[in-house]
């Protein structure tokens, strides 16, 4: 008689953007005002929200409480940095798990991409400040250019696999959601979905993802061989739409170019 396997697969997968940050905001200020640099004087790992950013996610958390997400995680995974692990407990203090205390699980391979020596500059700034690196990067694309002390998307997208691999083994068959960050979600759809690098940039040239917005999947048993993750929505925004706060979808302040 056959061995029953375990599934490989959440049942659902919900991706995350954290809410508006700090950072996203002095980058906005950094911008208007023509500054080679980004005005925060913290590591990125501890901005925090902003108020708008706090009501993003108390909202994303109401909506997931009124059912309009097909279920509320069981699971609740976060990047470590300050901004997403607010997110998840603003959203989770709303209703918005299945389980009032389930804990927030910070996983590392969820943070930020690191942006090494581009740190906190401007679009501008790096031109100025660091114009081999602009250059390299013009010549290379952001999907394989590393700046030094920094990541590649091929670096994000790397601890993402084991990052995946870690969600098949352990909440195989769960309800799962992942609060991370702007270049996570677009790694993790290129992970999920076996793109290819021009189909990844050709998503982001469309428009950054939005702070809370919504990005879900379902376990699809007749997609591939073996079953698969089938996309639901990309970028939901309806959650913040909803409520009196703003869409804001800022890159993030790491950088003046996105990711």
């Amino acid at each position: 008689m056959p061995t029953a396997h375990p599934p490989a697969w959440p049942e659902r997968l919900w991706i995350v953007r954290h809410g508006e940050s700090a950072g996203n905001v002095a980058r906005d200020a950094a911008h208007a005002a023509g500054a080679p640099r980004i005005a925060v004087g913290t590591r990125d790992v501890d901005v925090p929200l902003s108020p708008r950013g706090e009501e993003q996610a108390r909202a994303l958390g109401r909506w997931f409480a009124r059912g309009e997400a097909h279920g509320r995680p069981e699971v609740l995974l976060a990047s470590p940095y300050a901004r997403a692990m607010e997110t998840a407990r603003l959203f989770r203090e709303q209703g918005g798990t299945a389980i009032p205390e389930e804990p927030i699980c910070p996983d590392e391979r969820l943070r930020e991409k690191e942006f090494g020596i581009l740190d906190g500059l401007t679009t501008s700034g790096i031109v100025t400040l660091q114009p081999e690196q602009a250059e390299f990067r013009r010549l290379l694309g952001k999907f394989y250019h590393r700046p030094p002390g920094g990541e590649s998307w091929c670096d994000v997208i790397f601890r993402l696999r084991s990052l995946m691999d870690t969600v098949g083994l352990h909440y195989g068959g769960r309800r799962v959601m992942i609060v991370a960050h702007q270049v996570v979600v677009l790694c993790l759809r290129y992970v999920i979905e076996r793109m290819s690098e021009a189909e990844i940039l050709g998503i982001d040239r469309e428009g950054d993802v939005a702070n809370c917005s919504v990005t879900e999947y379902r376990y699809d048993p007749d997609k591939g061989r073996y079953g698969g993750l089938a996309l639901v929505r990309y970028n939901e925004t309806a959650p913040v739409e909803e409520s009196a706060v703003a869409v804001t979808a800022e890159p993030d302040r790491s950088a003046g170019v996105r990711g």
